[in-house]
């Protein structure tokens, strides 16, 4: 994982708070302040409001090629806690279909303290909602170097986002981050060639002057994690723009001056970019801070951007949570009303989902009655003004609509922290009681239980299947129904359930008491063979004459095991368990295949090992067809077929051409 932009919290701050213009050696002309004419049209970036989107957590078990507790953890292949934690602040999981379990304690009102996995296309299409129910435009995707573990997982989310955007109606692009990119002036053009200009096919990919947009953050930092001169950094700028794409930069706070956080020399990179946007992280923590800044880099910044023909994107930052910089809210919109007065062309908020820095506008816990007891966090409401888990979105929409025009510029914040949906009832419904199965077929599982009580009332259930640490919702009642069928299961397999009630602002109660059924055996027809596709696997093989010959088809191909080796066994998968009744055991059919007797013990199982079962001697002849039928005693539920061979007549090994499974 390369080093991120939070390296910079603090490096590179110094005399954010006290230099003057006269220190920079800039003399801004009133004129300048609020009268700065856009370079650029209204577009997809141009007047609105663009987030920073990380999309970078997962969880073991999510199904993620990376397969680690993501930025979740400071060790990703151990679950996060108190002492193994990549964040500052806990996320208010409340809308997530499914989480998982971590190693922290239960939050302060008793539920589990469980985590979201961006990489659950439900985790992405709740965000992209949370954008268009508040009115915020358009989400840069972040991607880091894309070459090396990180590659296949960063390129889902790339089609995750992308979905998600279409289908609320939201704008998005690729945003670039060049941190520890050893290979970067070739492998981003490659990156861009082969895989993301695809994405700019998609109705929902933004688009500025006509042209696709492409965020590269990074260039001219003075730092060693981005060592580039401006050589390469300008190919790769000029690059872009002659693919057609219309180029922002993420650039250094002092990228105009070139000095603190910028290298010097890097002036014409900047300004070959058709957007520039400075960092802003790490270099404001108050309403004081920002009144300074707006003088002192946001007014030059946006005149040396008019001369020179480039649109100005700066940041706004809700603050970290953990530095207690928010304010309630006072600190972010006076970002927002100073960008807005001094006529800048967009505005990009960093970040959305940045929990490990503390500044994201994602819902959030709103007090410590939602963060787990020994995590040390602290929540929204850290300066004793109780703030809904959704403010910061709310607020962000606000501003919005403050720079499209839609509200009047104002220094006073018309957010209000808490709305009549949140942050008022926190009380959760006690957990239902004695879940209980009461019916079960082949792909479904009848449950009910007893009803939750609440201070206000219960709106509903949501049924859960419970896999090792992680839970995933199969179903929800509304109301005081208290019976649910669970359908669409494999036959023969075991499931765990519970069951959580729910109340009108959003709480959600402890789990019920949790309840594991075996649903029953399937019945295929009877001359179906279920061993057809199944995955074959022995205890070994000679030569070419491999387990997999078994099951496709062709009694002319065999399986031979290791000679003089016995025991040796041949076992089928067949995906799920399936009612078996009956076995076909084939040799080639072939006359030089003389007669011999194999002793073969069958076994079958749900699940891995078999049961072993009594062995008997079973006589393969060319003039039958070298084929032997094997009538199990009864019926049984099998996933798992196994043949365990321990003698042959005719040759010193286990031989079979054909195993063939059917349920009559």
């Amino acid at each position: 994982m390369g080093v991120s932009r939070r390296s910079f919290l603090g490096t590179a701050a110094g005399g954010s708070a006290a230099v003057g213009l006269a220190a920079l050696g800039v003399a801004v002309p009133a004129s300048a302040v609020g009268g700065v004419a856009a370079v650029s049209g209204p577009g997809d970036v141009v007047g609105k409001v663009s987030v920073g989107y990380q999309g970078w957590f997962a969880a073991v078990g999510d199904g993620a090629p990376i397969n680690a507790w993501w930025h979740w953890s400071a060790n990703a292949g151990q679950a996060p806690s108190p002492s193994n934690t990549g964040i500052v602040a806990w996320p208010d999981v409340r809308d997530y279909a499914r989480t998982y379990h971590t190693g922290y304690a239960s939050l302060g009102n008793g539920q589990p303290a469980t985590l979201f996995s961006s990489y659950d296309q439900q985790t992405v299409d709740t965000h992209f909602l949370w954008l268009q129910q508040n009115g915020i435009d358009t989400a840069a995707l972040q991607r880091f170097n894309p070459t090396g573990g990180e590659g296949p997982t960063r390129d889902a989310m790339a089609v995750k986002v992308r979905s998600a955007a279409e289908s609320h109606g939201r704008n998005f692009y690729v945003m670039y981050d060049v941190t520890d990119w050893t290979d970067m002036q070739s492998e981003i053009k490659a990156d861009w060639t082969n895989k993301m200009q695809a994405h700019t096919a998609s109705p929902a990919y933004a688009v500025q002057n006509g042209k696709p947009v492409v965020c590269v953050w990074g260039f001219g930092f003075s730092d060693d994690k981005r060592p580039w001169g401006p050589g390469p950094c300008l190919d790769v700028v000029n690059w872009f723009k002659a693919q057609g794409c219309y180029v922002i930069g993420g650039v250094p706070t002092w990228w105009r001056t070139g000095d603190r956080d910028s290298r010097a020399g890097f002036l014409d990179v900047y300004h070959a970019f058709d957007m520039i946007s400075p960092w802003l992280v790490g270099r404001i923590g108050s309403v004081g801070d920002a009144d300074n800044f707006y003088g002192v880099a946001t007014v030059p910044d946006l005149a040396d951007c008019a001369a020179h023909g480039i649109d100005y994107q700066p940041c706004v930052l809700p603050g970290a949570v953990t530095l207690r910089q928010r304010a309630h809210g006072d600190f972010m919109w006076r970002q927002f009303y100073n960008m807005v007065r001094a006529g800048v062309q967009g505005v990009y908020i960093s970040m959305f989902d940045e929990f490990n820095e503390g500044n994201q506008i994602a819902k959030t816990a709103e007090s410590l009655a939602w963060v787990p007891t020994n995590s040390g966090f602290s929540a929204l409401d850290e300066d004793g003004t109780a703030c809904s888990s959704d403010y910061y979105l709310r607020l962000t929409g606000d501003g919005g609509r403050m720079l499209k025009g839609r509200i009047a510029l104002t220094a006073t914040r018309p957010t209000p922290p808490v709305t009549t949906t949140g942050g008022g009832d926190t009380t959760p419904p006690s957990a239902p009681g004695n879940l209980q199965v009461t019916g079960h077929t082949s792909t479904s599982v009848t449950l009910s239980w007893t009803a939750a009580t609440d201070n206000v009332g219960v709106t509903g259930y949501r049924v859960l299947r419970v896999t090792g640490s992680s839970t995933t919702p199969v179903g929800s009642t509304a109301g005081n129904v208290t019976t649910f069928t669970v359908t669409g299961l494999s036959p023969a397999t075991a499931y765990t359930f519970d069951v959580q009630a729910l109340d009108a602002a959003g709480d959600i109660s402890q789990p019920s008491n949790q309840v594991t059924v075996t649903t029953d055996a399937g019945t295929p027809p009877p001359a179906t063979d279920l061993a057809l596709g199944a995955t074959a696997t022995a205890s070994s093989s000679t030569q070419n004459y491999y387990a997999t010959n078994v099951n496709d088809g062709n009694a002319n191909t065999y399986w031979e095991s290791a000679n003089n080796a016995f025991p040796q066994w041949l076992q089928l998968d067949l995906g799920t368990s399936y009612t078996v009744k009956r076995l076909v055991l084939k040799l080639p059919p072939a006359t030089a295949w003389a007669a011999r007797t194999q002793t073969i013990s069958v076994q079958t199982a749900t699940s891995l090992p078999p049961g072993a079962q009594p062995s008997a001697n079973h006589t393969f002849d060319p003039a039958t067809g070298n084929t032997v039928t094997v009538t199990l005693p009864a019926a049984v539920a099998a996933r798992y077929v196994r043949l365990t061979f321990t003698a042959n007549t005719g040759w010193p090994a286990g031989q079979l051409s054909e195993l063939e499974v059917y349920s009559a």
